[in-house]
């Protein structure tokens, strides 16, 4: 790898989400050139962050001084540009989903070994204070023994086109119960429909794992904004819920006590624990710079975005299926 220069990062794609991407590594200092095919966006960020602006990937590659390049556009170009970057000698930070095949995020894994290069995948929700809060939490055994996760986000629009619900929103919360599973599911089942067009507005997907079960339901057709992670033990609950202000994380202590041979479940307390205030963003764009620097692999590796592609591939063909269960070969301990 060549010294890095002061600014050393390309952002390819500043539409919707790539704006955001651009604003936090200007803001870090480290901005060098920003790639997009709308000439209009291009102009906007130039003026605003007062940076380099092209429409030609290919010459991003080529700068020397681009070490790192984070991939933002959308997710059926994700696997080709990556594969390019890598063999340019960048290092990637790459938009969830890794890829929209296996296959595809097999090759840029081995494209990531090839070059010795550093590959991140974009799970935001991992870098939330409040989930990095939760799952120390559940390490230090604050709600017993795991028994149930579900997550529910759900949001009124924007409506996509080139990718289903599954694939837009359930990246974040397949990351985040693998993460606390430790493993892939035995099984995953999904349903779905598409209401305004041909990719599904909502879907519901069910995991099974050995020895506890997880749901998520996502959906951009719902009336109001939802985001919730719920992780039940057998000694308490922990909620997490983005949406709120001020209870971004909650402590349910409750227990089952018998009453004439009846499982009564009895809440004791319930506490808001408090959290850092600290951009989930501008975490995750830290914590790649920092990868970058030191060469260490990332929190959300090449390795966990094929685990959450893994079971995304099994939703969708359970999805096209109409709902059968796909049972995984073989229950593995998930990477990275």
């Amino acid at each position: 790898m060549i010294p890095l220069s002061d600014k050393y990062v390309a952002v390819i794609g500043c539409g919707y989400w790539g704006k955001n991407l651009v604003r936090e590594f200007a803001q870090l200092g480290v901005l060098r050139i920003i790639c997009d095919s709308s000439k209009q966006i291009l102009e906007d960020l130039k003026t605003k962050y007062d940076v380099e602006a092209v429409s030609d990937f290919a010459k991003v590659l080529a700068m020397p001084d681009v070490q790192a390049v984070v991939i933002a556009t959308p997710a059926p170009t994700h696997a080709s540009l990556a594969v390019q970057a890598l063999a340019a000698g960048k290092d990637v930070f790459v938009e969830k989903p890794l890829a929209l095949t296996l296959e595809d995020a097999l090759l840029i894994e081995a494209a990531a070994f090839k070059s010795n290069g550093i590959l991140m995948v974009g799970h935001l929700l991992e870098y939330h204070p409040a989930l990095v809060k939760l799952r120390a939490l559940v390490a230090e055994g604050k709600i017993g023994k795991l028994r149930y996760i579900y997550s529910n986000r759900l949001s009124f629009g924007k409506v996509r086109t080139e990718e289903n619900v599954l694939w837009s929103f359930a990246p974040h919360d397949i990351c985040s119960i693998l993460g606390f599973v430790g493993k892939l599911p035995v099984s995953v089942q999904a349903v779905g429909s598409a209401n305004l067009g041909k990719v599904e507005d909502f879907c519901l997907v069910n995991l099974e794992f050995e020895q506890i079960k997880a749901h998520i339901f996502v959906s951009w057709l719902h009336p109001f904004k939802e985001q919730r992670l719920v992780v039940v033990g057998d000694s308490g609950t922990l909620v997490f819920d983005d949406v709120s202000v001020d209870a971004k994380l909650t402590f349910y202590d409750q227990q089952a006590e018998l009453q004439d041979n009846i499982p009564v479940l009895k809440l004791n307390s319930k506490i808001v624990i408090t959290i850092e205030a600290a951009s989930p963003l501008t975490q995750e764009c830290k914590h790649f710079l920092s990868c970058v620097e030191s060469r260490q692999t990332p929190l959300t590796s090449v390795e966990n975005g094929i685990d959450v592609l893994t079971v995304l591939q099994s939703a969708q063909e359970s999805l096209e299926s109409s709902g059968k269960a796909i049972h995984l070969k073989e229950v593995q301990v998930v990477n990275g």
